[in-house]
């Protein structure tokens, strides 16, 4: 028995010797929002009965970066019970368990666990590439971007002050693909998305110059046709003295429709343009935006002019185009107020006040209209919104906002009949947000 143990050790010693490194240093990140919501007159209608809605929401977000060797690394991204409040299995239960059986009618024990990304980082004589599921859909700043997770291939290299990147991205892949309406075992149905961006420091900021490509081939054959687009988006972002000045455009030009035969091409072309501006007084800042997402009045079939769109993570306002909002009042309601960041111009103006350093009050005040009316429509005008927020830090990372917004309607949600009534609209929000 003596002699067994010690071949044993010895064997244990000699692979432990021989196994390559582990990870030497593993670092967390992560995060927790709590957001309740009550929403007063969701169909934004003056019909005396007002559709209102009140929820719960949350997320619980984990990111681990584990240093394998030096310029080596590995990331990782995970979303938990990203649920609403008593809505939290596929079902709309009541309950979260991992000790739930598993029956044909409850096929999921525990689905509200998300792994979002794995991707490897590492550094070369000639830059860095990231390979793997990782963020997409953001460039320069928060209007026009999608933030997102996609599997793709991402270069980056230093030349003096400047930054260059090159990226491919796999959107859909028709070849093996089981999605609905995508025909699996097509070499030319895939939807396929490359860039090349530069960005060049400068003290006190920076610009930068994106192209994008994306190609959307996935409606072949059933359709007939493939997109073929084009982004062309300048950015900037400098700072002059107490005074913080970023902008963006975004030219998207190409084919909407490109037909794989007979006719009915439809080209693509049109603008999107953001500028924001503020400024530090002390304990105050004030500062102004605005938002242009050029509209198409489909008064030419053969060209379609609406611009790349305002994207999901910029929210300018509580009501109006806010995303976060429109993504949780899950069925019903006119949604359209909360999102639709298309054919649209958008300014506010904001401003905060620190009567402490763990407070901090807001308020801003919105208008918003239709770039182009559409056949018919009674209006442009989507409304005037007024909004306040007060912040307060209970930690360096714990802190609880509470919000009000109010929502003059304009007559644009009147549709295409005058005769149809339009009601205001306000919303109450307090939300919990831990990082670490």
């Amino acid at each position: 028995m003596k002699k067994l143990l010690i071949v044993l050790l010895s064997l244990g010693l000699i692979a432990a010797f021989s196994m390559t490194a582990s990870a030497t240093d593993v670092k967390f990140s992560g995060s927790y929002y709590l957001v309740g919501f009550y929403d007063s007159n969701d169909m934004l209608q003056d019909t005396g009965n007002a559709y209102s809605r009140a929820a719960f929401y949350q997320r619980v977000r984990i990111q681990p970066v584990f240093q394998i060797a030096e310029g080596l690394t590995f990331t990782a991204r995970m979303d938990a019970l990203e649920k609403q409040w008593g809505n939290v299995d596929w079902r709309g239960g009541g309950d979260t368990t991992s000790s739930r059986r598993q029956t044909a009618t409850n096929p999921k024990i525990q689905e509200n666990f998300e792994f979002e990304r794995g991707y490897v980082t590492f550094n070369t004589a000639v830059g860095q590439l990231q390979v793997g599921y990782q963020a997409a859909g953001t460039w320069g700043t928060a209007f026009a971007d999608y933030g997102t997770t996609r599997p793709r291939i991402l270069y980056i290299t230093k030349a003096g002050p400047a930054t260059i990147l090159a990226l491919y991205e796999k959107v859909v892949e028709a070849d093996e693909s089981t999605a609905t309406g995508v025909a699996s075992g097509l070499a030319d149905a895939d939807d396929d998305f490359f860039a090349i961006a530069g960005i060049y420091g400068f003290p006190g900021g920076s610009a930068g110059l994106l192209y994008y490509n994306l190609k959307y081939a996935s409606p072949r054959p059933a359709l007939n046709y493939k997109i073929q687009l084009h982004v062309l988006a300048p950015t900037v972002s400098a700072q002059f003295g107490p005074v913080y000045v970023e902008a963006e455009a975004l030219y998207t030009f190409g084919k909407q429709k490109e037909m794989d035969s007979g006719g009915g091409d439809i080209d693509r072309s049109g603008w999107a343009a953001y500028l924001m501006a503020k400024t530090n007084l002390g304990p105050a800042t004030i500062g102004a935006q605005v938002g242009w997402c050029q509209g198409d009045d489909g008064s030419d079939a053969t060209k379609n002019k609406n611009g790349y769109g305002g994207g999901t993570d910029w929210n300018p306002a509580l009501i109006l185009m806010n995303d976060d909002l429109a993504t949780w009042k899950t069925t019903g309601g006119n949604n359209t107020a909360n999102s639709g960041k298309a054919n649209f111009l958008l300014y506010n103006i904001f401003g905060s006040f620190k009567p402490t350093p763990k407070l901090e009050v807001g308020a801003a005040l919105t208008f918003a209209q239709k770039d182009k009316s559409l056949a018919n429509e009674v209006s442009k005008k989507m409304g005037t919104e007024f909004d306040v927020t007060a912040t307060y830090k209970i930690y360096d990372n714990l802190s609880y906002m509470v919000g009000a917004g109010y929502l003059w309607t304009g007559d644009y949600f009147k549709g295409t009949n005058s005769a149809n009534t339009v009601g205001n609209d306000y919303v109450l929000l307090n939300k919990l947000s831990l990082s670490f």
